[in-house]
């Protein structure tokens, strides 16, 4: 990808709306969430495709922690990070199952080819490896100004919204089980944080009676093998030893023995 390509793609213009009010609200939503999502998940190589206006990896505990995009991340932002690499979640220069956990926030709304998108991120999974992803959901106060074909929409331009279901069908034709999701953010598309605040209300009202229309969304999966099974060590039944018969003497009374009383 050119450097003027990066300077007009759908991930740039993402960080530009994240500096806006309703940014600030659900980069703080997405934030907590995320370190829900990746708190508990073990292995060495944890890696972040994109987005570095959010530390996705920052609640987890691997010993490597790595950050892939188009460009680099300023000068402030590398201190979250082990190393960092410069190219497309299309094509991740990665060997074949070598990453414990990834982490796509936004990356699949931001791309021209998410099912590519999640192929690379099959592929450079380990079994049994970790994948959480991000966005925006289209059937959602946020996203109804798309659906409902307004000039001006209010969700940043450039990226394409996909709903948690399809995503989940697309992870369930790669082999990947989803363990776990969340959605958040039911204020109305509010563009300063005094009206977020007036509606924040909303949020347990949401999470109640309509959870599927957040504007944001967490979704986990865990990559399956087929035919795999873990093996333990053959473990063979001993049979029970024989209990040997032992004789036991005892005093037999005359009584008991049939005899009669002497005289």
């Amino acid at each position: 990808m050119l450097p003027s390509d990066v300077q007009d793609s759908p991930i740039v213009e993402l960080a530009a709306w994240l500096a806006t009010d309703p940014g600030r609200h659900a980069l703080a939503w997405e934030q907590a969430r995320l370190d829900e999502a990746v708190s508990d998940v073990f292995g060495f190589h944890a890696m972040q495709a994109g987005l570095a206006e959010l530390d996705a990896l920052r609640a987890n505990r691997m010993p490597f922690k790595g950050y892939v995009a188009g460009a680099m991340p300023s000068e402030p932002q590398r201190a979250r990070w082990n190393a960092f690499v410069v190219a497309d979640p299309e094509a991740l220069p990665f060997d074949a199952q070598s990453l414990d956990l990834l982490v796509l926030p936004h990356a699949l709304e931001c791309s021209d080819d998410p099912h590519q998108v999640l192929r690379e991120a099959e592929r450079v999974l380990i079994p049994e490896g970790r994948l959480v992803i991000t966005g925006f959901n289209p059937w959602s106060l946020w996203g109804a100004g798309r659906l409902l074909g307004r000039r001006r929409s209010f969700l940043p331009p450039g990226i394409q919204p996909l709903s948690p279901a399809r995503i989940k069908d697309w992870l369930k034709l790669l082999s990947f089980e989803v363990e776990g999701g969340r959605f958040g953010i039911y204020a109305p598309a509010c563009r300063s944080e005094k009206w977020l605040r007036r509606y924040a209300f909303m949020e347990r009202a949401g999470e109640r009676w309509w959870p599927v229309c957040g504007g944001l969304y967490v979704v986990s999966a865990v990559k399956r093998t087929v035919g795999m099974r873990l093996i333990g060590p053959a473990w063979k039944k001993q049979k029970a030893p024989r209990r040997a018969a032992v004789a036991t003497a005892r005093e037999v009374h005359p009584l008991r023995a049939g005899r009669g009383p002497t005289r």
